[in-house]
């Protein structure tokens, strides 16, 4: 591998939500990078190969010469501090933490709507059953919070587009394209995300059946 070429690996189904965040972070950099495949169902991630690349044994993974680096949200501070190109994060440092903070809570709670809605229902058309109690209650959380963050008539989270804007549509999105109630305004906000072309990218890549 080049020194300085970039490869990305993600998983063969490509439905991670935190592979597409780098994927998203990179096309937004313009950045060269390759895509490859780990197979979790297979345990691929835990053969040796792949783990001396990745630390922590998850997927996305991204591969520099001879530095890797695991986690999303530490990879797309990473590539932010790295590349040249449009800005992942507000400037401003308040903002800034603000979308840090987004991307952690996203990516740490709201359990059981994450697996009663799983990234399934955006990549593949799954359908599933009415949303449990346990699952509302995050529902209600997620719009909750959403509708703090979001200004009306707003078009992005802090002004311009950031990497946070992507996280927090997917996790509506789980919702809004599964036909679950939501209000308007963050049902609108999630279809302006999922139309942008770095995200179109992600969501036309060719998946093997379930």
């Amino acid at each position: 591998m080049v020194q300085n070429s970039l490869r990305l690996y993600v998983d063969a189904q490509f439905t991670s939500p935190y592979a597409m965040s780098v994927f998203v972070a990179l096309c937004e950099k313009g950045v060269p990078f390759e895509v490859a495949t780990v197979n979790l169902g297979a345990n691929e991630n835990q053969e040796a190969g792949y783990v001396r690349k990745s630390l922590t044994r998850r997927i996305p993974t991204l591969e520099q010469g001879d530095f890797s680096l695991s986690e999303s949200s530490a990879i797309d501070e990473y590539i932010e501090d790295t590349f040249h190109g449009p800005a992942l994060y507000p400037d401003e440092p308040r903002k800034k933490a603000r979308a840090r903070q987004i991307q952690a809570w996203l990516r740490s709670d709201l359990m059981p709507l994450r697996e009663e809605r799983p990234t399934e229902v955006l990549f593949y058309g799954m359908k599933g059953k009415p949303l449990s109690a346990a699952a509302q209650k995050a529902v209600d959380k997620l719009v909750s919070v959403a509708e703090t963050l979001l200004l009306p008539d707003a078009e992005y989270l802090f002004g311009e587009w950031s990497i946070a804007d992507v996280d927090l549509a997917l996790m509506l999105n789980r919702l809004a394209l599964h036909g679950d109630p939501l209000p308007e305004r963050l049902a609108a906000y999630a279809r302006r995300q999922w139309q942008r072309p770095s995200v179109q990218k992600w969501v036309n890549q060719v998946r093997p059946p379930l």
